[in-house]
């Protein structure tokens, strides 16, 4: 269970990565835009993901 949370919190900076590398001048420029939109979608799917899992981890199960 924690390796699946720690992989989920390692997509979210690579996510957060992808973000930054927007502010670098390299080569990549023209791709620019593809990569904002790829990290901001990173971030946003693996950050709900966590706030899903970790409501669910609060709330009781029903047996």
């Amino acid at each position: 269970m924690l390796d699946r949370t720690l992989l989920f919190v390692a997509a979210m900076i690579a996510g957060f990565a992808l973000l930054r590398l927007s502010e670098a001048d390299s080569f990549l420029d023209s791709l620019n835009p593809v990569f904002e939109v790829v990290g901001f979608l990173a971030v946003l799917l693996f950050a709900l993901v966590l706030i899903y899992k970790g409501i669910m981890a609060i709330l009781p199960r029903k047996a």
